[in-house]
């Protein structure tokens, strides 16, 4: 980490607290998470035909992602609670690899991005697929990260 770089949830004494972002311009946001989900040939076939005892598996971890955005700042201590302007939970099945792939995508217009919401969409619709599917899968592999965020002062930013 350079010198300049510092952590910006902890004061002076080391201590956690929530960051002041009073004199922050208020910009549209945009981020984006991905959650990758591995599992067996037949759990995907499952998917697919939306075959499982306990329902519409996709339509409940969409609900579910939507739901914990909005509940962010309740989950992650020191973030700050936002008004989100858009939730959008997307799937996409690779049959070739075996994957479920979702993507959230969060925005608002404020002083503060959403790139937490967008990573807590993603993780909680993944673990509510996990959860879903686990009577036939046990060993699902999740894998989460950002994609990208958009807006404030670092402008548009791109992750591998």
């Amino acid at each position: 980490m350079s010198e300049n770089k510092k952590l910006t949830h902890l004061n002076r004494k080391g201590e956690a607290n929530m960051v002041n972002i009073k004199s922050k311009e208020i910009t549209d946001r945009v981020a984006v998470a991905i959650a990758s989900l591995e599992m067996k040939k037949t759990t995907i076939d499952l998917l697919k035909k939306t075959a499982f005892e306990k329902g519409d598996v996709l339509s409940v971890a969409r609900v579910a992602g939507i739901m914990a955005s909005k509940k962010t700042s309740e989950l992650i201590p020191l973030c700050h609670p936002l008004a989100i302007t858009k939730a959008g939970i997307e799937f996409d099945i690779n049959e070739k690899e075996n994957t479920l792939k979702i993507e959230s995508t969060i925005e608002t217009t404020g002083k503060t991005g959403v790139e937490m919401e967008a990573l807590t969409a993603a993780s909680v619709a993944a673990l509510t697929v996990y959860d879903m599917c686990k009577s036939v899968d046990k060993e699902i592999k999740i894998k989460i990260s950002l994609v990208s965020k958009k807006g404030g002062k670092s402008g548009d930013v791109f992750f591998n």
